[in-house]
């Protein structure tokens, strides 16, 4: 490979380093990119300067790359032997020196889609029991890959993946739902899973057991080694790690020592020594001899939990940790530079002044909540505390800063204040609402009384209606009585009989009148007696009846011949009498009509 195709590699693997934070630059050159190169011959990139500018601006193309990069090969019980040796001999002998009821941790480094973490969590529950797992253990399973990390959460597998779970295990870890199985959940809330670089990230610490399976064999030696002493470092005293086949760990034997090579179980040193000094001096350096040892400091350092930057007498930054790179976007580039000139002391309000005062008054001093807006639409809040270190052979003094990250409490304290504010004002309409509701019920009272005596008043009227509505009855029933006497009697006569009102509208009309005309009663009341079709002279008959309403009770009768509803010619007596109710003014008239023999001649009047 040219130097410029090495240059452009090793800008790639920068960039995607500070836009996505994936420090891939401590893998294996090989390794990283062949995967590379295998991605950018599926979407037809000749050159890494491309690719570059298409991850630039294809941002989907990340995931594509990442899932081509990291392998997530894994499976239960991957390598049987190994895992049977770790249950019946490695385990037995790792919780044996532990009392009753003591916590164990355990770290799946690497996890994939999370079936060795499963596995871990089987094996432990049948060594130590269920109920003592559920109340002991803990499983943290890390990785990077954040899809692989979602499908290990689901606790979800097919048929594929469970053929290497004996049988047995099967039926007493998972539960079959449809064609898949899922993990028992009452095993799963003690498997922890999150995202953890292991180039990058602190590691989970007293571990008494740590599986990191074909994972460090894709990093270069250096970041081998700088994984491995962390690795170290979060070990019990009596922890044990557990590698993959293809690692071997010939060169770290004063970190790890073998338990059983071949499986590849390894037990913490209890002791990290150095190897012999040239011209056969003594092994250990001057700084180990005097109890500090430079190079525990660094590490220290770096895996601080608190950003942090050292600046020297000349004020030119020399240390900055991980934490101040993910926090504050100081990263190894910056070394080196002033640290005046950092865009940092420009962003946070009064750092730059601090730092003054620090190197004149050597003494430390503290920025409460101060405000750095690391986006557009993040804002974090630091206590920092300025503090001098050594005095420079020129008289300046070098000053550490530390950087304590308090978005969450500020955040906290921000809501705290709201949450009081929403009860102060909560309490304001609670009294508000409760004067309104004492008065609502003084006029609930109010009403009420109200309705009371409304309520009286309406049984009264409701007793007065029920006596009008029996009165009524009897009337009515009285009335029905009349009506069928009326027709009874109406009925009974020979004579045809009309009734009408002083408008000359038919009142009454009896079945000798239906009979004679053809006409029912129903189609001639209500009707003008003068338009009835009947064969009537109506010229001959209104007179008459208008004497009858005027009072006149001594008409002549007509004396008519008519034809009847057969059709027949019928001699017929009309007579008109006024209907008079209790002696006042006619009502209405009272036709008589009655038939005679026909040929009787008709009164000339």
């Amino acid at each position: 490979m040219t130097e410029e195709v090495d240059s452009e590699f090793e800008s790639l693997l920068e960039f995607i380093k500070e836009s996505r934070g994936f420090d891939f630059t401590g893998y294996k050159r090989s390794s990283i990119q062949r995967r590379v190169e295998r991605r950018m011959q599926q979407v037809e990139v000749t050159g890494y300067a491309e690719y570059l500018d298409r991850l630039q601006v294809d941002q989907n193309e990340f995931t594509q790359l990442f899932n081509t990069i990291l392998i997530n090969v894994t499976g239960f019980f991957r390598d049987p032997e190994a895992w049977r040796e770790l249950q019946q001999e490695v385990t037995p002998a790792l919780l044996a020196p532990k009392t009753r009821g003591e916590s164990i941790r355990v770290w799946s480094a690497g996890c994939a889609s999370g079936e060795e973490a499963y596995t871990l969590a089987i094996l432990l529950a049948e060594v130590i029991g269920v109920e003592e797992f559920r109340r002991r253990v803990k499983v943290y399973a890390t990785d990077v890959d954040e899809d692989a990390l979602a499908t290990a959460r689901q606790a979800t597998y097919g048929e594929k993946e469970m053929q290497a779970v004996p049988e047995d295990l099967r039926e007493r870890y998972f539960e079959r739902t449809g064609s898949r199985y899922v993990f028992r959940s009452d095993l799963r809330q003690s498997v922890i899973f999150g995202r953890n670089d292991l180039v990058q990230d602190a590691p989970i610490g007293r571990l008494d057991l740590l599986v990191c399976r074909n994972t460090l064999m894709y990093l270069n030696a250096e970041t081998q080694a700088q994984v491995l002493r962390r690795f170290h470092f979060a070990l019990n005293p009596a922890g044990v790690l557990f590698l993959g086949r293809a690692e071997m760990l010939l060169s770290h034997a004063r970190l790890f020592l073998p338990i059983d090579l071949k499986r590849r179980f390894f037990r913490k040193a209890e002791q990290v020594e150095a190897g012999p000094r040239p011209g056969g001096a003594s092994s250990q350096p001057d700084g180990e001899r005097t109890g500090r040892d430079p190079r525990l400091e660094d590490e220290a350092l770096l895996l601080s939990p608190l950003a942090t930057l050292v600046v020297n007498p000349h004020e030119i930054v020399v240390k900055a940790n991980q934490r101040a790179e993910a926090q504050l976007g100081v990263s190894s580039r910056e070394i080196g530079r002033a640290f005046p000139d950092l865009d940092l002391c420009q962003r946070i309000g009064g750092l730059r002044t601090a730092f003054d005062d620090v190197r004149r008054s050597r003494s430390p001093i503290w920025l409460h909540e101060a405000q750095f807006s690391r986006s557009a639409t993040e804002m974090l809040f630091f206590d920092i505390q300025l503090a001098p270190l050594e005095v420079g052979a020129d008289g300046g003094i070098a000053v550490a800063v530390f950087f304590s990250d308090v978005t969450r409490y500020q955040r906290m304290t921000g809501e705290l204040q709201a949450a009081h504010r929403q009860v102060e004002t909560a309490y304001e309409e609670l009294q508000s609402t409760v004067e309104e509701l004492e008065t609502t019920n003084e006029e609930l009272q109010s009403t009420v009384e109200e309705l009371e005596t409304t309520n009286e008043e309406l049984q009264s009227t409701n007793d007065e209606l029920q006596s009008m509505n029996d009165e009524l009855r009897e009337r009515t029933s009285q009335l029905d009585e009349a009506n069928d006497f009326l027709e009874s009697v109406l009925g009974s006569l020979r004579t045809a009989v009309v009734v009408v009102d002083t408008d000359l509208i038919v009142r009454a009309w009896n079945g000798q009148a239906e009979d004679l005309w053809g006409l029912r009663a129903e189609e001639t009341i209500g009707q003008h007696l003068l338009n009835l079709d009947v064969d009537l002279p109506m010229e001959r008959v209104r007179p008459l009846v208008r004497a009858a309403l005027s009072g006149d009770a001594e008409q002549a009768p007509l004396r008519l011949e008519v034809i009847n509803r057969r059709g027949r010619t019928v001699g017929l007596v009309l007579s008109a009498s006024p209907l008079r109710l209790r002696g006042s003014v006619p009502t209405g008239a009272i036709v008589l009509m009655d038939q005679s023999e026909a040929g009787v001649p008709a009164s000339s009047s």
